[in-house]
């Protein structure tokens, strides 16, 4: 029976919920947050949508125990940036809240997968893996899933081909230092390059243009509505059924770098080969020179905000 504990009913929380429920994903949802009350009221009302929903599904809010037989604990509670609050002092508070929920999920004998939807995710997936004591494998941050999916969506746009047949990746940090990997970036099989040069939808200065319109697209939607919840909470979906269906699909995420890539052992967007174990394997991309730079840009990025943490 396959079983998923999600802590924190917010909006990315429950558009997880609600994309899982109507993709029928898995067989038992558990809702947990600090305002119990809230997820008692949301497992309702995921109850009474069951009537049209693809399988059966048990769904209720629970407690930290309901994860010790959990196939996978995501993770998307955490707190807003106060006025005139800095990031890093954001980060910190998120962090201490990281450290709390993985205690109280451990306790619980829980030996299953950690999903970590929470911003800044590279560091506090980090932060995750660090408290919980878990293998690297079982480990995992939402990391640049979302931000791949609105790249291929802006190429798919431009060049009038279903968003399905466009395969690019955006790596490195969830965040301002992240790039487009476009030395790897193809539409069906044919490289990017390729088509500009035998379409005239696209040209060669537009993908600058995409790549900034993908990196400000969550600063576009939060000046309209003032959050962003619906496209990652269908990634954190696919990722969970990735791992429960055990595709080896590959999905970049935000995984821990040793060897693989020549930048700093962190927590950083890279295509990853997904299955029941958590990581299969790291996919080990032939970079550019330039996205070279850019990959240990951001890593360091990265690093630096984790050692202020410590």
């Amino acid at each position: 029976m396959s079983k998923v504990v999600l802590i924190g009913t917010g909006f990315v929380g429950m558009s997880f919920a609600y994309s899982a429920l109507n993709k029928g994903s898995f067989e038992t949802l558990v809702l947990i947050d600090v305002n119990h009350e809230k997820a008692v009221g949301e497992a309702m009302d995921l109850n009474h949508g069951l009537v049209f929903a693809p399988r059966k599904m048990n769904i209720y809010a629970g407690d930290y125990q309901d994860c010790k037989d959990a196939d996978i604990v995501v993770i998307t509670a955490g707190v807003n940036q106060k006025p005139g609050e800095t990031r890093l002092d954001l980060l910190k508070r998120n962090a201490e809240i990281m450290k709390s929920v993985v205690k109280q999920v451990m306790a619980s004998g829980f030996n299953g997968i950690f999903l970590v939807a929470t911003n800044p995710v590279d560091i506090l997936t980090y932060v995750v893996y660090e408290a919980s004591g878990l293998p690297k494998t079982k480990v995992i941050g939402s990391g640049t899933s979302l931000d791949t999916a609105r790249l291929r969506y802006e190429l798919a746009k431009r060049i009038h081909i279903d968003v399905r047949n466009v395969h690019a990746y955006i790596l490195g940090e969830h965040g301002d230092s992240e790039f487009v990997c476009w030395s790897n970036a193809n539409v069906g099989s044919k490289p990017i390059m390729d088509v500009i040069e035998t379409i005239d939808k696209i040209k060669f200065e537009d993908l600058q243009v995409i790549a900034d319109d993908v990196r400000n697209a969550a600063y576009e939607i939060i000046s309209r509505k003032q959050a962003t919840y619906y496209g990652i909470g269908m990634a954190l979906n696919r990722i969970v059924m990735a791992i429960l269906n055990n595709d080896h699909a590959i999905l970049p995420l935000s995984v821990l770098n040793e060897d693989e890539y020549d930048c700093d052992k962190v927590y950083i967007g890279l295509p990853a080969v997904v299955s029941r174990e958590g990581i299969d394997h790291i996919v080990k991309l032939k970079l550019s020179d330039e996205e070279k730079v850019l990959l240990k840009k951001s890593s360091q990025i990265l690093k630096d905000a984790h050692q202020h943490l410590k």
